[in-house]
């Protein structure tokens, strides 16, 4: 079965960091595009950061320059590097897989990330 886990989520000040990890299992890692999406209360989910099955990266605008996308073939797995965090910036954060050419995509249940003082 496919299962994308995500991890390393929690609560900072606002200005600290972050690096949250999905590790995917179940899919040919290589097939995929990766990308993070956030939830905040209230707000639509929102596409924060991909990665493509070649490496190249895109980023939302309110966290480029913030935001770090990579990904780790061996290990099964992708990053988001969080850094210069806003109160803003709280919400769930989600990884998706979107198989290369297709439709075809997978949820991860999320993780949360609190930006408080």
């Amino acid at each position: 079965q496919v299962q994308l886990v995500e991890s390393g989520g929690g609560l900072v000040q606002p200005g600290g960091s972050l690096r949250l990890s999905c590790a995917a299992s179940g899919i040919i890692f290589s097939f995929y595009a990766m990308r993070w999406y956030r939830q905040a209360p209230g707000k639509q989910r929102e596409l924060v950061a991909g990665i493509t099955s070649g490496g190249r990266t895109n980023y939302a605008d309110s966290v480029k320059g913030r935001f770090t996308i990579s990904r780790d073939t061996a290990k099964n797995t992708v990053y988001l590097q969080m850094n210069s965090l806003l109160p803003e910036d709280t919400a769930v954060y989600y990884c998706n897989a979107l198989m290369d050419g297709s439709s075809w995509y997978y949820w991860g249940q999320g993780t949360q990330v609190t930006v408080s003082s």
